[in-house]
This record gives structure tokens, C-alpha cells and sequence, in this order.
């Protein structure tokens, strides 16, 4: 996404680095509302599937979303009986407000939670969130729609579903292809950014966090999963259905007006150490001629119609001239927004200046086709003028995109250096931060630097000592106010990754270093 200010918060994406023995690689939250009969069987077998399969050190955290029956007193006497349990109490109802705070106080790299009717079945856990671990991907998602998931559910469940899928890729061009399946994870160095720019606090926020991620460029995997229907699910269709189409409209405008700072997620170019360094590479071209075309259909059929318009009592030359001008400004300003991705009102004006400039050569090349035109016959039909318009207004466009990509809105990114972000990594903290190029130039300043490579933390055993979790007491059940350890936390709940050198090479690649 092309702005006048630097690239985002996020670094690379890398392979996660190595962690104190007793921090989680994996934080698998549970939900919860009035769930107290299908808490603990849901939990047991999570476990004893997690024990059984996964590699590394985990913990399961059961978020009770202001429970009224029974449910905290079964979370809390799974927490004190198996070790990588924890229980968190939110005193307001919300899955959204439920996850954001547990997410926003998990120290764990990986991020993920799963409905606790269990529907998907739990194999699908482990590919779920390999991408994430490796650097591949952001975020990750099951799909009940792919084609090789395997579900069993009633015709209206899946008419629903597959319904409210096709409205948010028509209203918000969304290319996931399910968004309310609730088996999904993300990278704890994305949340930390992506989650403040997330309003909903009910069922909405899976959708409106997949959508700011997708239009953010974020790579989000899908995994086919295997999933039968829970017919005792307490959701209420027609009130959620009703939520979700507001939120779809609320982020839908939000996304047209530009209010969203998703430059923050950008990634930057290349994951690889080796092709960070490229130059001279065209930053989305394909998108911009996309963009650039559909603005200059549109902006043509406006200055047509103020030509047709202004005809009416005035000569060519004039009408030409003044629909021209209007229709300058309105194309620089569509332009800007649209096709070249600058938000605010930062150096507005000198936009629309630059593009009086352009729309200077356009007035030319128009006008003279029409001073030719003219020449060559003394009183032309209106149809024949506006095709010699046409034909000088595709010649105009060429050289305006031009002068538009290389002066109006040239790519600012490779002139703010300094704030080039560098991925760097403190092995001897579980927190995780970034640093500047500054340090690329004196690497001695990163402390406790080890090797690249080390393997991830594996799993302890059953008795060996658990890492703190947010100033968590064992004697009672952890109980905050929504929201609040998530206000609390954003300050330091930043990624750290190992430092990344240009001159890195690996023996093992045939590619020529650069």
C-alpha cells in the first residue's frame, strides 16, 4: 500500500526464534458462555490431543465471557489440575472482546482459538498453524467451503454460511472463503498491531479481522477442515446475521473513506534477507493500471457530460477548457486516494497543483486536436468532436499516468531509510520487539545475539514449571474487566525476531548473493 509516510510496524516474516523453555509457542483460547457440561470434555480432549501431537510447549486458556452458571468453577478446577490450562474471566459478553483481551495478554508467539463444541475436528490443528510458525503466512483460517473439507450440517446452516460469504466478497471484495468458521490463528506480532484497529466485539470481529488483514496485504492460509454441526449451538442466526450485515457496512465505509491505517500492517518486500535489498522493482504497477483505468473511464464520462453541458452556451474551446479543469481536480483527487493509496490531507494541495500541471498538457493536447479539427472543416457535428476528444484524451491518459506514477505520487518508501524496519531477536526475553537500520550498521549493540537457527522450545513435561502468565495467581481465577489487559499491554507486546544482515548468505542456496 503506497502512502507518503514509511512502511508499517510489522518486520519480515521469519521462522519463529527459540524462547525460554517455559514459554508457549502455542496459546489455543476457548470461549466460553454458560458452557459448564461441555467445558470439561472440551478441554480434556484438546489436552490429551495437544500432549499426543504437537512438538512444542503450549497452553490452553478458557476465556469466560461473564458467565452466569457453573462455568468459571469448571475452568478453575481444570486449571488446577492440569498444568498448561489457565482460565481468564471477562465480566462482559462479547467472543470478540473475549479474544482480544486474552490475545493482547498471551505471551506466546502463536495465537489461536477454537469454539468449544469442538466442530472441527482436531487434526486439522497442527497444519492450522505450521505456516504461522514457520513465516509462511500472518494469519490462518479453516475453511468449510474449500473443496476438499468434509461437513455435516442442515440446509439452512449451510445456505447461511455460504450466503453471507458471497456478501462479503461482493460488498468487500474478500478472497477468503470462510469467515466464520471458529478455528483459526494468527502470529502474536500481527495481533499487536492488527487488533486496535478492530471495532467489533461479538461474532463480527473473525470477519472484520480477516478483511483489514486481506486489504493490509497480509497472507492468510486456509486449511479444508473436517467439521460436523453442533445442533445445540445457543448462537441466535437472525440476530447475528443482523450484526454482521451492520458490521459489513460500517467496515465497508470505513475502508472507502480511507479511516483505516493499514499502511501500519505492511510487510516489506521480500521475505527473503537475500531480496530485501532490490531496487528499482515497480511496486504494485498491475493494481495501479487497474485503478488508474476504472478512475479514467469514469472521470471521461464526466468531462463529457460538462462538455455537452458548457457546449450549450459557450464555444468548443471554452467548454473544453472548463470541463476539463473540473474534471482534472475530480480525476487527481480519485487518484490519489484510489489508485495510488495516499491517505489524509497531507500534501493536498501540492497534489492538486501537480495535477493543473498535467491537466496544462491535456488542455493542450485537446485543444489542439480541436484547433486541427476545426481547421480542417468550418462547422464539424457534436459527435465528431467529442470522438477527436476521445481519441485526445487516450493519448492524454498514457502521459498522465506517467507523470502521475513518476511526479504527483512517485513511491516515497526508498527515500526514509532510517526507519527501514529490521527484524531483531533477544533469545533470553518471550517478548518480542523490532529495531532500526541503525543497528544493522552496528550489530554489536543487539545483546544476547545467537544463532539464527536455534530449534523452538519443545515441550516440557507435565512437572516442569510453567511460565508466568500476566501476574497470574494460582489461588484464585484471574478476573478483569473487558478490555482493561489489553489497554495494559499494547506498550510492550511487540515482536522480536533475530537480526537479518544483507550480507547473510546461505552455502546451501544456488542463488548469487546480493
Amino acid at each position: 500500500m503506497r502512502t507518503d509516510s514509511s512502511p508499517g510496524n510489522l518486520p519480515a516474516r521469519e521462522h519463529l526464534p527459540a524462547g525460554s523453555a517455559g514459554t508457549p509457542v502455542l496459546d489455543v483460547v476457548i470461549p466460553v458462555y454458560n458452557e459448564e457440561k461441555d467445558l470439561q470434555p472440551c478441554v480434556v480432549r484438546l489436552h490429551e490431543h495437544l500432549k499426543r501431537t504437537f512438538p512444542y510447549a503450549f497452553r490452553i486458556t478458557v476465556a469466560d465471557n461473564a458467565s452466569t452458571d457453573t462455568t468459571p468453577q469448571v475452568a478453575a478446577r481444570l486449571e488446577s489440575e492440569i498444568p498448561e490450562v489457565r482460565s481468564f474471566r471477562l465480566e462482559q459478553k462479547g467472543r470478540g472482546r473475549a479474544l482480544r483481551t486474552v490475545w493482547s495478554a498471551s505471551d506466546a508467539p502463536i495465537l489461536a482459538y477454537m469454539d468449544v463444541d469442538l466442530s472441527t475436528d482436531l487434526n486439522a490443528l497442527l497444519p492450522l498453524v505450521a505456516p504461522l510458525i514457520s513465516g509462511h503466512s500472518d494469519l490462518a483460517i479453516g475453511s468449510r467451503l474449500a473443496r476438499s473439507s468434509r461437513v455435516v450440517r442442515g440446509a439452512k446452516r449451510e445456505f447461511i454460511s455460504r450466503t453471507y460469504n458471497l456478501i462479503l466478497r461482493g460488498s468487500l471484495q474478500a478472497r477468503f472463503s470462510d469467515a466464520q468458521c471458529g478455528f483459526k490463528a494468527i502470529r502474536r506480532d500481527v495481533a499487536q498491531v492488527l487488533l486496535p484497529l478492530i471495532e467489533d466485539t461479538g461474532w463480527f470481529f473473525d470477519t472484520e479481522m480477516l478483511v483489514l488483514a486481506e486489504r493490509a496485504g497480509l497472507r492468510i492460509h486456509e486449511v479444508p477442515v473436517d467439521w460436523v454441526d453442533d445442533p445445540n449451538s445457543t448462537v441466535h442466526i437472525v440476530k447475528t446475521a443482523t450484526d454482521d450485515l451492520k458490521g459489513v457496512w460500517r467496515v465497508g465505509r470505513a475502508l472507502a473513506t480511507g479511516s483505516l491505517p493499514l499502511d501500519r500492517l505492511a510487510r516489506p518486500f521480500g521475505d527473503d534477507p537475500r531480496d530485501r535489498d532490490l531496487t528499482d522493482v515497480p511496486k504494485g504497477l498491475a493494481r495501479q493500471l487497474v485503478g488508474f483505468c476504472v478512475v479514467g473511464v469514469l472521470s471521461t464520462l464526466f468531462y463529457l457530460l460538462l462538455y455537452s453541458g458548457f457546449r450549450s452556451f459557450s464555444g468548443s474551446q471554452i467548454a473544453n477548457a472548463l470541463a476539463l479543469l473540473v474534471s482534472a481536480v475530480a480525476n487527481t483527487a480519485a487518484n490519489r486516494r484510489l489508485t495510488f493509496g495516499v491517505r489524509g490531507r497531507g500534501s493536498a494541495v501540492r497534489h492538486q497543483a501537480q495535477g493543473l500541471v498535467v491537466f496544462g498538457i491535456g488542455l493542450a493536447l485537446t485543444s489542439g486536436s480541436l484547433a486541427a479539427l476545426n481547421a480542417a472543416t468550418s462547422s464539424p457535428a457534436h459527435s465528431t468532436e467529442l470522438a477527436v476528444l476521445i481519441a485526445a484524451n487516450l493519448a492524454a491518459t498514457v502521459l498522465r499516468f506517467l507523470l502521475f506514477r513518476a511526479w504527483v505520487f512517485p513511491d516515497r518508501r526508498d527515500e526514509t531509510g532510517a526507519s527501514t524496519v529490521i527484524a531483531s531477536h533477544n533469545p533470553s526475553s518471550p517478548t518480542y520487539g523490532t529495531t532500526t537500520a541503525a543497528h544493522q550498521q552496528h550489530p554489536q549493540q543487539l545483546p544476547h545475539q545467537q544463532h539464527p537457527h536455534t530449534p523452538l522450545p519443545q515441550r516440557p513435561n507435565a512437572t516442569a514449571p510453567q511460565a508466568p502468565y500476566i501476574n497470574y495467581d494460582h489461588s484464585q481465577t484471574n478476573e478483569f474487566r473487558a478490555g482493561e489487559a489489553a489497554d495494559r499491554t499494547w506498550g510492550d507486546a511487540t515482536m522480536q525476531l533475530q537480526a537479518v544482515r544483507p550480507h547473510d548468505h546461505d552455502p546451501r542456496d544456488t542463488r548469487d548473493a546480493r
